[in-house]
């Protein structure tokens, strides 16, 4: 989790008019001076804390071009910005409690209220990729949405979902969902494809040796391990979580493949196991990692679509562990309170009428 910190509105208007016109995009993007630095191996240097969170959304609203304005770019980061304000006002120490029941609200937020403005790290900035402050992380297919998938692959999801359904869904641990358990973080946030989750520890820690690029995520402090190199892959039926995952450099830019994915681990819900992502991580400037990816899934999608998301730097922010404590003691209370509404169902059925 980042430290929180306000922007005044002169530094926002400051940063939209550093918002690149399309054609002052191409000056910035055409920077020939400025040189990666190495590792010792004399790979591009891609280690450090990096941060995606973005207030950009995933998929693009329908008629709305690629690239913002510099005042649209200044009214999103205001509105951000007052919105951040609002919610990370000092709580009133005299409000009466929750209504029994909770207040109706829902989410993260329990209905009782949960994380205030100081946890959620959603992010206050538009992701400008090359100059360019984008509408949307997807950018190809063009219209930068997702595809819609195929028939038979709706099918199949929706018997995925039956069958991960069966039985109670608080009958035993396994039904819970993996970031409940602790196990995977919600989202893709440690993907592939690393993507932002809208809510909070958006954060990475990248380290690297001349055959190993290691990218630790905050949530949940997964981890993933890449190889370097063109080993063997994985039987089909070996599948870690966050998959197998294979690096290569083209020039400056580190290539990743991965397949082989868990079998739980659904990207966007989907149930088919022949998921390839393909990522390139490129350093174009000091602060600033380009990550593009592509989604390879014919089974599900009938062209191959994906983006770009900057990976900013954190400077010399330290990421803290995430403790993801809900494995250790809600999903014992989770499971118990069933089986208390399971005994009161039963005691009021006994009971004579």
């Amino acid at each position: 989790m980042k430290a929180r910190t306000t922007i005044p509105l002169l530094a926002l208007s400051i940063a939209a008019a550093c918002v690149a016109t399309p054609a002052a995009a191409q000056a910035q993007s055409g920077n020939s001076n400025w040189v990666a630095p190495r590792t010792p191996e004399g790979q591009p240097d891609l280690q450090g804390n990096w941060t995606n969170a973005t207030v950009t959304p995933f998929e693009r609203p329908s008629g709305v071009g690629p690239v913002m304005s510099a005042e649209e770019v200044a009214a999103i980061r205001e509105a951000a910005e007052t919105r951040a304000q609002s919610l990370t006002r000092p709580s009133d120490p005299n409000r009466p409690a929750p209504p029994v029941g909770g207040d109706g609200s829902t989410g993260a937020a329990g209905g009782v209220g949960g994380y205030d403005g100081i946890y959620i790290d959603r992010g206050d900035a538009v992701a400008v990729v090359r100059g360019e402050a984008r509408t949307s992380l997807v950018t190809f297919p063009a219209d930068g949405r997702v595809p819609a998938t195929t028939e038979a692959s709706r099918a199949e999801r929706l018997e995925y979902g039956r069958s991960s359904r069966a039985g109670g869904a608080y009958d035993h641990p396994e039904n819970r969902p993996l970031g409940e358990r602790c196990i995977m973080s919600f989202g893709s946030n440690a993907g592939p494809p690393m993507l932002p989750n809208g809510f909070y520890n958006n954060n990475y820690t990248i380290v690297q040796t001349a055959d190993h690029v290691v990218i630790m995520t905050e949530m949940i402090h997964d981890t993933r391990i890449i190889r370097i190199g063109d080993g063997p892959r994985l039987p089909p039926d070996v599948r870690p979580w966050m998959g197998d995952s294979w690096g290569r450099w083209e020039g400056d830019t580190l290539v990743v493949e991965t397949t082989n994915l868990h079998p739980m681990q659904r990207f966007r819900s989907n149930s088919s196991d022949n998921l390839k992502v393909i990522e390139r991580f490129t350093r174009e400037d000091e602060d600033t990692i380009v990550y593009h990816f592509t989604i390879d899934d014919p089974s599900v999608y009938a062209e191959p679509w994906g983006g770009e998301v900057p990976l900013e730097s954190m400077g010399n922010e330290l990421i803290y562990e995430y403790a993801c404590h809900e494995g250790n003691y809600a999903l014992s209370n989770i499971l118990s309170g069933a089986r208390y509404q399971e005994r009161q169902a039963a005691q009021n059925q006994s009971e004579p009428r």
